[in-house]
């Protein structure tokens, strides 16, 4: 067996670095920018999910082009997006300006994640070398993760929350100049035909959710969103059974374990990376913390993703699926209920890392319950479908949060907001222990 080369793997994964990065950083600028801005609950959870909404409708149609046209350029192309997007983001002078660049990022992120996951593959074709180069990016990615609110918390303090964009710049220029010298192109032997018409019915199911959520003024106006949103869905769905290389195929979602394990995905993304984005603006309310104070309290709730992942995968082997997602979900369940009872400055501390631990334990073993469980011809899909509905999840979870906390951001809101939370992750734990086995199988 060859040596292990590690240089294109950790090139693949500086690209991704930054994209994983801007999610949390940004998080814990998002008061100083409303305040700046005049922005109220809706606009702030805008933030978060215009990103969030370009990227997970962009994702499919990104795979489909790097197929076609070159992994390695798509990956280039949406560095360069990403980076233009940023300094839009840090010259933005209001809500939709400051919308309208988070969508490209997205957007750009989107070609760079894709990008990255198909060059990583085809540079490790066996299967030890490739664990261990999508393993050097999980670590890349979950450090990113962990140190994005302590890092934009400290910039917003020291230069201002623009500065958290801008500074993406260099570390884009720095990326596009490393990928090209270590990474070789590729492209699929089959390409993959674009679907624009399930990308809007995606997009449309998606963000009229959002905006119902976060814009819905009385229960007529809800039930006329939800009920849109939910066509446009059901559409999406029978409108890619009739497809023969359809993007994502509902077929995938037929047995009762995978259905499990959607239902994991979006109730982690609610109980946790929704939660996430609030945290800020609860600390700061409930304890008067500053941004960077903010970004330093985060490091309770993040550490663990960078910490835990290695005890899951034995925890994994050890006591199956059943046993460690149904139990990951609670934990995340019983830290959002701490959080719910506005507790003293301990506990509230012990709730936030309760919750990052039930993450950690969760979420680094969700993606390979998915590839196992799918088909091996449907692997690559199966992958497409984990993204999809993580930050599907993550995008609706935040408008859902926002709903429930509300224009006023009172106290008793903001209980009612993680008992929500705590409810959607023990829904998810209900799903692992009724549907999923208690061993890895393949179909």
């Amino acid at each position: 067996m060859k040596d292990f080369r590690r240089t294109p793997a950790l090139a693949l994964s500086f690209a991704g670095f930054l994209t994983q990065l801007d999610v949390t950083a940004v998080v814990v600028a998002l008061p100083t920018i409303g305040d700046e801005l005049g922005f109220g609950l809706a606009a702030y959870a805008w933030t978060m999910d215009a990103y969030s909404l370009a990227f997970t409708a962009t994702l499919l149609a990104a795979g489909a082009l790097a197929d076609r046209h070159g992994r390695r350029r798509a990956l280039l192309i949406g560095n360069v997006l990403f980076a233009a997007a940023s300094l839009a983001c840090g010259l933005a002078w209001d809500g939709p300006s400051l919308w309208a660049a988070r969508a490209v990022q997205g957007l750009g992120a989107a070609f760079v994640i894709t990008g990255s996951i198909a060059l990583t593959a085809s540079a490790y074709p066996e299967p030890a070398h490739r664990a261990r180069a999508f393993g050097l990016a999980g670590i890349v990615s979950g450090a990113a993760m962990a140190i994005g609110p302590t890092l934009g918390g400290v910039v917003a303090a020291w230069f201002g929350w623009r500065w958290i964009f801008l500074a993406n710049l260099a570390f884009c220029l720095l990326a596009a100049w490393i990928v090209p010298r270590l990474v070789a192109e590729e492209r699929a032997a089959d390409a993959r035909p674009l679907d624009p018409l399930g990308i809007a019915l995606l997009t449309l199911a998606l963000g009229l959710a959002i905006e119902t959520l976060l814009a819905g003024k009385s229960l007529t106006h809800l039930m006329l969103g939800a009920s849109a949103a939910l066509a446009c869905a059901a559409w999406f769905v029978v409108q890619q059974r009739r497809r023969l290389q359809p993007l994502l195929d509902p077929a995938l979602l037929t047995q009762p374990a995978m259905i499990a394990i959607a239902v994991l995905l979006i109730t982690v993304s609610i109980g946790y990376w929704a939660v996430l984005v609030y945290l800020p603006w609860f600390l700061a309310s409930a304890s008067g913390l500053s941004p960077a104070q903010a970004g330093v309290a985060l490091l309770a709730a993040t550490l663990p993703m960078v910490v835990l992942p290695p005890v899951a995968g034995h925890l994994a082997t050890r006591c199956g699926w059943r046993v460690l997602f149904t139990c990951g979900l609670l934990t995340i369940a019983a830290g959002d209920l701490v959080l719910a009872l506005r507790p003293s400055w301990t506990l509230l501390l012990l709730g936030m890392a309760v919750i990052g631990t039930g993450t950690a334990l969760v979420q680094s073993q969700l993606s390979g319950a998915v590839v196992t469980l799918a088909p091996p011809a449907q692997a690559g899909m199966a992958s497409a479908l984990t993204i999809v509905m993580r930050q599907g999840g993550f995008a609706v979870g935040i408008a859902l949060l926002g709903a429930a906390l509300g224009q006023e951001q009172t106290a008793v809101a903001y209980t009612s907001m993680f008992a929500l939370a705590a409810g959607a992750s023990g829904l998810g734990a209900l799903a692992a222990l009724l549907l999923l086995p208690a061993r890895p199988t393949r179909p």
